[in-house]
């Protein structure tokens, strides 16, 4: 299948096919939610930005002429997302007195398990002065740095990102490494060392896989009509034993399951099943740490979204979604991640 180029596909969403979107989402998602992440320094804030950069891209493409690239338009997008997360975030810290605590990333990120505690001190306090020194930056001067050294955006890309002047973006660029060498030293050769790192980190979370079960479950206060089609045929144990943990969120009398789906797939990647009434689920995997794992779970019956949310579950700990109504009752999503659903 020929893979259709940036201005093709935002022209057919134009047309309205809304679907094309979906192509344009794929390609550029990682580098949104690096980029976000690179402004906030937090995980769960970029994956917010991410989503609602796509959200206000997919809006606004009625006002995007296709006079620069649509990543660049895309990018300033999240940037200014991103920008606004932030103020956002110190208005709330200086509201209730609260100082946003360092990631121990920047710690962990280029430790040497064979050096011993003299080194590795040493170096965790080198990334520590890193950390500030980027982290001290204003913040048109940081974005700057991650475009053109993290990115590998040209002069002319950055200009489009920021809409500024290319003269004010080589200026920009010259006085932010001008400030990191007064506050590094001999240090700043690491800062690009520790932003190809952040890259690596990046993709490496990007091709983690991860296995997880959903369950489909109709809720109602009657048993199934004759010839509904259920999964599993006959005795279902894993269900009877969550059913009193479903009665006590919905309290309806029956629970019989319509449909159960495996998936082991990287991060990112989005998984598609029919659902009765002519609907079709979409569960994403968008992050794991600790056992946990973030989910973005779609429920669309034709062009209709019924349901769209965020949730997170972890083994022993399934995430429960309730649905739109179906035959007498409402349907219910389980997702179980490391399943044997």
């Amino acid at each position: 299948m020929v893979e259709l180029d940036d201005l093709a596909l935002v022209e057919r969403v134009r047309a309205g096919d809304v679907a094309a979107f979906e192509p344009l989402v794929e390609r550029y998602r990682h580098r949104v939610y690096r980029l976000a992440r690179n402004v906030l320094r937090d995980s769960e804030e970029a994956l917010d930005v991410a989503q609602e950069a796509f959200i206000r891209a997919f809006q606004a493409l009625p006002t995007f002429r296709g006079q620069s690239a649509f990543y660049t338009w895309l990018f300033r997008i999240t940037l200014n997302v991103a920008s606004d997360r932030a103020r956002q975030r110190a208005a709330r810290g200086r509201a209730f007195g609260t100082e946003r605590v360092e990631e121990d990333e920047w710690d962990r990120a280029l430790v040497d398990p064979g050096d011993g505690p003299d080194t590795s001190a040493a170096r965790a306090e080198e990334r520590r002065r890193i950390a500030r020194a980027l982290e001290s930056l204003p913040t048109h001067h940081r974005a700057i740095i991650m475009l053109s050294d993290l990115e590998g955006l040209s002069y002319r890309e950055i200009a489009e990102v920021l809409g500024i002047p290319m003269g004010t973006v080589m200026s920009r660029l010259h006085n932010a490494r001008k400030r990191l060498r007064a506050a590094l030293g001999p240090l700043l050769i690491l800062v690009l060392t520790l932003l190809s790192v952040v890259a690596m980190t990046a993709a490496a979370e990007a091709q983690q896989v991860v296995s997880f079960g959903t369950r489909v479950v109709l809720a109602s206060d009657t048993p199934p009509p004759p010839g509904m089609r259920l999964v599993p045929e006959g005795p279902d144990e894993r269900l009877e034993s969550f059913l009193p943990k479903l009665r006590r969120i919905f309290r309806y009398k029956e629970y019989t399951s319509l449909e159960r789906y495996r998936a082991e797939v990287p991060i990112g990647t989005t998984q598609r099943w029919p659902v009765p009434g002519d609907r079709q689920l979409e569960v994403t995997p968008e992050a794991a740490a600790g056992g946990a794992v973030r989910f973005q779970v779609r429920l669309t019956r034709g062009n209709l979204t019924e349901l769209t949310t965020h949730i997170r579950a972890q083994e022993g700990s399934p995430a429960v979604i309730g649905g739109p109504r179906h035959a007498d009752g409402v349907l219910i999503i389980i997702v179980w991640p490391n399943p044997n659903p």
